[in-house]
């Protein structure tokens, strides 16, 4: 049994500890609820903290690796829309170069067909100069490809090769004075030409699958990340649900925990009592 004392009022004393305590629980819980998360610092949890500060790093790395991806499938995207564009000029110098290659053609004729060869070869060099994305070019004459970021620590990548349509390549076999004037000219070129078709479409068809390779390492680096951030909001995200229920329990507790300390306070001067006549 607690003693009567104006000098000591123990129960006071527990009343405020018990308040102290409650209060310290109910700010715990409304910074959980104004941050929206459980580990806010790592004073909330410095282990749990610690992971999660690695775990967002590799999300910020892998953010990286997909921008990194991207610029890749776009280059590729260029290179192969300007491929397409050369696959497109060489069917023309076909048609011309076989329409050349005619035994009765007049001179007149064959010169105007090969000022439309030779305008059509040209073109194929200034569809593969201008195939640039960012300051990648994987068609003109001295390209040399490019590698993209294929994870977090960078230490692996994924690597696109040049496939080089420049006039005079192992690819365009069509060269830059190529001309269908003569009749042997027009035999000539229709032989480049048609090696330069199968060659040119290879070409696309590898540009088409490392176009595809690189889409798949972006949604597989998407999935990646999405993952991982589940990862930290699992670790360091609260139950707000949960929170709001605590909330309201605790600010009933302070109410009582309050009421109970003016209780307390109060036991000294029923010692005034004992000294009534």
């Amino acid at each position: 049994m607690l003693s009567s004392s104006v000098n000591t009022n123990v129960g006071a004393m527990i009343a405020l500890q018990n308040l102290n305590a409650t209060n310290a629980d109910l700010f715990a819980t409304q910074n959980r609820i104004n941050t929206g998360k459980k580990v806010a610092s790592a004073k909330d949890n410095g282990a749990i903290w610690a992971i999660a500060q690695g775990q967002r790093a590799d999300i910020g790395a892998l953010g990286a690796v997909k921008q990194s991806l991207d610029r890749g499938v776009a280059a590729v995207d260029v290179a192969m829309a300007a491929g397409e564009t050369v696959s497109d000029l060489l069917l023309q110098m076909k048609e011309k170069a076989l329409a050349a290659k005619d035994p009765s053609m007049k001179t007149a004729s064959r010169v105007a067909l090969n000022e439309d060869f030779a305008a059509l070869r040209d073109q194929i060099t200034s569809v593969t100069d201008n195939a640039d994305f960012n300051g990648v070019n994987l068609l003109k004459t001295g390209a040399t490809g490019f590698q993209a970021l294929a994870n977090a620590s960078g230490v692996s990548t994924l690597t696109v090769g040049a496939e080089v349509l420049g006039l005079g390549g192992t690819n365009v076999t069509v060269t830059t004075t190529q001309s269908i004037s003569t009749l042997t000219g027009a035999t000539a070129a229709l032989t480049a030409v048609n090696a330069s078709i199968d060659n040119v479409s290879a070409a696309l068809a590898r540009l088409g699958t490392k176009s595809k390779a690189l889409e798949t390492h972006v949604t597989f680096i998407g999935k990646l990340m999405d993952s991982l951030e589940a990862g930290v909001g699992n670790l360091v995200d609260a139950d707000l649900a949960k929170e709001s229920a605590k909330l309201q329990a605790l600010q009933t507790k302070q109410q009582l925990g309050v009421q109970a300390l003016s209780i307390a306070n109060q036991s000294p001067q029923l010692v005034l009592s004992l000294f009534r006549g």
